[in-house]
């Protein structure tokens, strides 16, 4: 990693060390922000920013977050979680706490395209994705030279369906290697192992190159020229068992017409691609996502 990341990176945590954010999701009932509040001032903490849904007030699901601050955040959570057990037991909650200037480790999986790639990258050196690129996984050598460039480790492996087992055998060592938080798949061409997804569970953000649920699979932009659709969009997802059909996290659509053949719709949604990508990938760095079921609320 450049020095100057590295100085940004620690100015940031440096502004937020006494941030911490707190996700709850459980039954719907009555005094649930009230103990939470409670609980959160008893503990000498602020807070600074809150958002809250409910599925139904009657009978759904509720849920929070909750961005506070409290002085010596970083050295007490283990202590403060261990106390917010009792609450969360309460209201039968699913739930995390986490300090806003812990930075999650990111390991991107590319291919040959690199516009989403590269879009993270610069939007990483822009501040505006807080982490830590740990790694740049690929199957082909195209991504080398802009990633090593920043001081990134670029682990190149060949890869295809006959080799799929020995390749996600390496990847996942070096996943534990490089302490990965989060994976990437910023095209990312192969199709992941349910052994692999399993090992990950809402920890793979995938970007899809149609509006899902349209044009599941390879070849989306082909597809949607022949049907002559008016609209082109881009999807970001949790990655599942289920071939893009994970909890979607992010989507967006631009108009299109009859003039637009094949290609122009992919120069096209490769600018949809990117700022989709994007801004899932920040949403989930933020702590802003909780899935549920196979949908996400997303506190953004």
């Amino acid at each position: 990693m450049k020095s100057y990341m590295k100085q940004q990176l620690k100015q940031y945590q440096e502004t937020n060390r006494e941030k911490a954010r707190l996700l709850v999701s459980c039954p719907d009932q009555p005094g649930i922000v009230a103990a939470v509040s409670s609980f959160l001032f008893e503990n000498g903490a602020n807070i600074i920013e809150s958002s809250q849904y409910t599925t139904d007030p009657e009978g759904g699901r509720f849920f929070l977050r909750i961005e506070f601050e409290a002085p010596g955040i970083r050295e007490k959570i283990g202590n403060m979680k261990d106390m917010f057990a009792s609450v969360a037991e309460s209201f039968q909650m699913t739930w995390s706490i986490a300090p806003a200037s812990e930075l999650k480790r990111v390991v991107i999986f590319v291919s040959k395209e690199l516009h989403c790639l590269n879009e993270l990258l610069w939007e990483w050196q822009s501040g505006n994705l807080m982490a830590e690129i740990a790694a740049v996984i690929s199957n082909h050598e195209d991504a080398r030279e802009t990633v090593e460039s920043l001081n990134i480790p670029f682990l190149y492996m060949k890869a295809n369906k006959d080799i799929r087992k020995e390749v996600e055998a390496q990847q996942l060592k070096w996943l534990e290697e490089y302490r990965a938080d989060v994976i990437v798949l910023a095209r990312y061409m192969q199709i992941l192992t349910p052994d692999f997804v399993s090992a990950h569970p809402n920890k793979i953000i995938n970007i899809h190159h149609s509006f899902l649920p349209a044009f599941i699979g390879a070849n989306p932009y082909k597809r949607a020229y022949e049907r002559g659709v008016k609209l082109i969009g881009a999807t970001s997802h949790y990655v599942t068992n289920e071939l893009d059909e994970g909890p979607i996290i992010e989507q967006d659509i631009k108009r299109v017409d009859h003039r637009d053949n094949a290609e122009a719709l992919k120069n096209i949604g490769r600018t949809i691609e990117r700022s989709v990508l994007a801004r899932a990938v920040k949403w989930h760095l933020e702590d802003r996502i909780i899935v549920h079921g196979n949908k996400t609320i997303v506190f953004n």
